[in-house]
């Protein structure tokens, strides 16, 4: 690694994002990058995690490598930078060889300052022939946690990581991640051979968030209830995308504006839903979990689970999109007995019988039209509701499996990835103009073509249909047929855009009778699946301890003191006796209240009580109380 450097954190972060300060910790962790140093990071949800590799990446000579299993967060973070005119690139699943060999060759002469991969991507002979040939100067991990078969979210293409580590053993690592306990921390530095790294933690603590559980046999009732209260930005998440929709329909009814977003919406509905809730036209996103990674709004004061969460860390995730600039913020469960018994029931569920397994992965196999001994290394187009309606298969049990069988190392099954359409000519350029003496028909539109993508010789290139018509005059359906007969003569290779799930096959198919399956390991997942799910049910049914304190004590941090100001807590004031040690505590976290104000938090008691302590604590000179009744801190 070069120790030549370029501007100053400081500088690079005023030039490139505006900013005048970084967020506490963020400046650290860079200084740790620029020593060489191997450096674990756990920043909560929404602490700027990627600006600790993007910063240094930019004060160093060469490529940033960038690890990520979330391809849209990928594109999107890679379209960011190319705005503010930084050179990124990413490679995925679904993109063409030629594609990617075009962007590795180009990474190879350092055109790129950041370069994004998924991490199924690193095994393939393509990335394996152009990677000793980089000049890297920083391997960044993010959901670093993913490389944990003890985590959350464990996903075997992250194994793969230590080829980059043994490649180039002198560049430092950063691995970054926003929820991992400490058995998690500790498999993850053992994993990616971090040497003496450091940790950077923290404080899980968000106090300006108060955390609430909500009981109820009508949650449609107590959500109206809720929104009718207030006006402020929202997120409702739900655990299926039939529930997001009726969710919005019933909020139509009472007149709540609402946008929805889940995976089985195409890109552009999905898209512009964000964008209706970024820019406040809707206060409410009723939505699955595929919303909210790398969604940065402020402003929220309001997350819903309308569902239980599978497990503490989905929800310390979610609850964290709340009063991210520091105003008080609402993270409220609802649950009854039919989420306790999905929770209960999952176990099951989730990790299915061996039989049940390799039953699956031959129907897998008939689906795709794999042969025995059939190649490696392939992607395939995957749509899990035909495939279980092909083979009659409850949809959870054979989504469950699937995952498993990923967890084996069998393949990756990918997020719905959008890819736009791509044109690429594989002939030259003389061949090119043979072909338009021949086709004169075709020539106006292979030279508007020309005219707005040159690199599609080189190439195929990601092209916007609706310049191409309006640059050759011709409407979108015309065009569409004009590019598939092109297509079909061999002038252009035509893929029209797609968006989907696909999966990608890392090992020979065999018989299922001979599939290889670590059930032991399935077990030992199954048992920790369980205690997630226990404390998780536990912090629902919790009405003793401070749920801020549990939340931090799950994550191995220790609080002395309650929060004050979850449902726990507030139950636990309104109900005590007043007493000179409490109402001092409730001036202290709000700086002034008037004796009103005081008096609401214990609604057991007389005001009349409660005024003659606040006297007795001022003619102490404990608090100080003024003519108009105000109290404050002496």
């Amino acid at each position: 690694m070069s120790a030549t450097l370029l501007p100053s954190a400081e500088e690079i972060l005023k030039q490139y994002w505006g900013y005048d300060r970084f967020r506490p910790l963020q400046k650290d962790i860079i200084d740790y990058v620029l020593s060489g140093t191997d450096t674990l990071t756990l920043l909560p949800t929404g602490g700027g995690k990627s600006l600790c590799y993007q910063v240094p990446a930019l004060m160093m000579e060469g490529t940033c490598l960038v690890i990520s299993p979330l391809i849209a967060l990928m594109q999107d973070q890679v379209q960011y930078l190319k705005e503010l005119e930084i050179p990124a690139a990413c490679i995925h699943s679904g993109m063409h060889y030629l594609e990617v060999k075009q962007i590795l060759s180009n990474a190879m002469n350092d055109a790129y300052k950041l370069l994004y991969v998924s991490p199924e991507r690193l095994q393939t002979d393509l990335f394996k022939q152009f990677l000793p040939a980089f000049n890297l100067n920083l391997l960044a991990i993010d959901e670093a946690h993913c490389i944990s078969q003890w985590g959350h979210d464990f996903r075997p293409d992250y194994t793969r990581i230590i080829t980059v580590r043994e490649e180039f053993p002198d560049i430092p690592i950063l691995a970054l991640t926003a929820t991992a306990t400490e058995h998690v921390q500790n498999d993850i530095a053992l994993q990616l051979q971090m040497r003496t790294p450091v940790l950077v933690v923290q404080s899980f603590e968000r106090k300006n968030i108060q955390y609430a559980v909500s009981y109820t046999e009508n949650k449609n009732q107590e959500l109206l209830s809720q929104l009718s209260a207030n006006d402020a930005c929202t997120i409702i998440y739900c655990r299926s995308r039939r529930q997001t929709e009726t969710l919005s329909k019933l909020l139509a009814q009472y007149g709540i504006a609402s946008a929805v977003y889940h995976a089985g919406m195409p890109k552009k509905d999905r898209d512009e839903a964000q964008r209706q809730w970024m820019m406040d036209e809707v206060p409410v996103m009723i939505a699955t979990t595929a919303f909210g990674m790398g969604i940065n709004k402020p402003d929220v004061r309001l997350v819903i689970n309308y569902d239980a969460p599978e497990h503490l860390e989905a929800y310390y995730q979610e609850a964290g999109r709340a009063g991210r600039n520091n105003m008080p913020a609402l993270s409220v469960i609802y649950y009854n007995g039919g989420d306790i018994n999905r929770l209960e029931s999952s176990i099951e569920t989730q990790y299915p019988e061996e039989p049940y397994l390799r039953h699956i992965y031959q129907c897998l196999a008939e689906y795709l039209q794999i042969p025995i001994s059939a190649e490696p290394y392939t992607y395939y187009n995957f749509d899990l509701k035909e495939f279980c309606q092909r083979f009659k298969l409850d949809t959870a049990p054979a989504s469950y499996a699937l995952k498993l069988l990923e967890q084996e190392g069998l393949w990756t099954l990918s997020e719905s990835v959008f890819m736009p359409p791509t044109l690429y000519c594989p002939l030259n350029r003389e061949e090119l103009d043979f072909f338009m003496n021949g086709y004169p028909q075709y020539t106006y539109l292979i030279t508007s073509i020309l005219r707005l993508y040159g690199s599609l010789f080189q190439y195929p290139t990601p092209v916007r249909l609706s310049a191409i018509a309006k640059q050759a005059k011709m409407n979108r359906a015309d065009l569409e047929l004009a590019l598939k007969q092109l297509d079909y003569l061999g002038t252009f290779e035509y893929r029209a855009q797609t968006e989907g799930p696909q999966i990608f096959f890392h090992h020979y198919r065999v018989d299922s009778r001979q599939l290889i399956i670590n059930y032991k390991r399935i077990q030992v997942l199954k048992q920790r699946h369980a205690e997630r799910t226990a404390a998780m049910v536990s912090y629902l049914y919790n009405k003793d301890v401070c749920r801020t304190k549990l939340l931090l004590a799950y994550f191995n941090e220790q609080k002395a003191e309650d929060c004050g100001h979850c449902d726990v807590c507030r139950r636990k004031i309104r109900t005590a006796l007043p007493t000179q040690e409490s109402i001092l505590a409730i001036v202290k976290r709000t700086g002034k209240l008037s004796l009103l104000s005081l008096a609401e938090h214990f609604p057991d008691h007389p005001k009349e009580y409660i005024s003659g302590i606040v006297r007795r604590m001022a003619d102490e000179r404990t608090i100080l109380l003024d003519i108009y009744g105000n109290i404050s801190i002496a």
